[in-house]
Formats: structure tokens, sequence, C-alpha cells
């Protein structure tokens, strides 16, 4: 495709490409190519491995993580039902963070070529290639770095016998983010909420690119008022 006298060939690794493309990089990245076949990312056959995930994956090396921040919690002193509590009530933040990620980070809008370099490996690719089910959920060694911070950051807001027990939340909320995700793309529900999930979903992939942020639920857009508009509302305009 051609951008400011730019090609960016899809035959070759895409990533130092795309930067080139300046302003015309958004309406580039937001025209999907649906193949489950992805890109290549980079020449480097290290970085490459990097960037390729299996969904199963996550839940393998981040459950066991989650048990033992939850565990924690309780050696220092609580009950199982307070942990519990903590859990749940971190899983309810997590879904805040999940929106406020994906609408104020995952679709910042860029044209410099590190900008538009940068967002297309956080999320970019995702919209450009959405059935690459190898990009799907995030990299264990990107989210062991970007836990760390919100691990710092639940530990100055909350006591050192409560922390534990919410960030297991939080951390339980994101295992649940990311294999929804992947679920939402390549699963086949039939029953009605992930059929309603799915289609909330991919209407934001497909057709209304700038609402309906959230991944799990739709609470955080009803709330800040990013519902994707209906059949019927896009009608009646």
């Amino acid at each position: 495709m051609v951008a400011q006298g730019f090609v960016v060939d899809l035959n070759k690794p895409l990533v130092f490409q795309v930067g080139h493309l300046g302003e015309s990089y958004q309406e580039w990245v937001h025209q999907p190519i649906v193949s489950k076949e992805g890109p290549r990312f980079f020449e480097s056959d290290f970085w490459e491995f990097l960037t390729l995930t299996k969904w199963w994956v996550i839940p393998i090396v981040w459950l066991p993580v989650v048990a033992w921040f939850f565990s924690k919690s309780i050696r220092l002193g609580h009950t199982i039902p307070e942990v519990a509590a903590m859990v749940v009530f971190g899983i309810f933040i997590w879904t805040l963070v999940e929106y406020s990620l994906h609408r104020f980070v995952f679709h910042i809008k860029t044209k410099s070529y590190w900008g538009n370099t940068i967002h297309y490996l956080i999320h970019g690719c995702h919209h450009k290639h959405p059935m690459d089910g190898l990009r799907l959920v995030f990299p264990p060694a990107a989210a062991a770095v970007l836990s760390v911070p919100f691990w710092n950051l639940v530990k100055f807001m909350n006591t050192p016998t409560t922390a534990p027990g919410l960030f297991a939340g939080g951390l339980l909320g994101y295992v649940m983010y990311d294999v929804t995700h992947y679920y939402l793309h390549h699963g086949q529900p039939t029953s009605e909420m992930p059929k309603g999930l799915k289609k909330y979903h991919l209407n934001h992939h497909f057709r209304v690119q700038t609402k309906g942020f959230g991944i799990t639920s739709s609470l955080w857009d009803k709330v800040y008022g990013t519902l994707p508009p209906t059949e019927l509302e896009k009608k009646s305009k």
C-alpha cells in the first residue's frame, strides 16, 4: 500500500517499515487484513520468536503467580474469604485498567516514526491483522516487565497484608482478559452471553473502531459513554 509515497511491503518484516507512513499510518493500520497467517515482524529470528505466544501459555505462566500472591495474604494473617474478597475487588479494578489502556494508550494517535513503530508493536498489529492467533495475547516476558510498576503501585496504595491479595485479583483479571480476547477472535460461542461479547468486540474491529473499548465487559463503555451505536441508531443518522 502506498502512503505518503512509501510502500509497505507485506512480504517483508513490518515493524521498522510502518514508521515511515507518517500521518497515513492511522488510516493504514485500521484497514484490517483478515487472515490467520500473521506477518513477520523482525528479520531476527530471536526477536521474532519473542512476539509469538500461544494462548495457553498465559494461564500456565500466570496462574501459579496468582496463587502465590493469594497465599501470601493468607500467610500474612487474612482469612480465605477476606483474600477472596480482595481478589474480586482486584478483578474489578482490572476491568477499569483494561478499558483505560485500550482507550487511551492502545488507541493513541501517532504520526512520528517511533510513535507509529511503538504503536504498531503494542496494538496496531492487532488491528491490522486481527486474526493472527500468535499475537493475540501479551508475551509473558513483556508482561513480566510491565507487572513490576503495577505491583509497586499496589504496594504503595495498600497495606503490606492486603497488597498481595489485591494484586492477585488484578493479575487474575489480566489472565481472564487475555484468554477471553483470544476466544472472542477464534472461539465459536454457542450461548448468548459470549455470542454477544464476541459481536461487541468484532464490532470494534470492523465497524466502529473509536468505540467499544471493553473486552471482558461493556461496563466502562457504558459509564464513560463510549458504547458503539446500534445498527438502528446508525440508520437513523
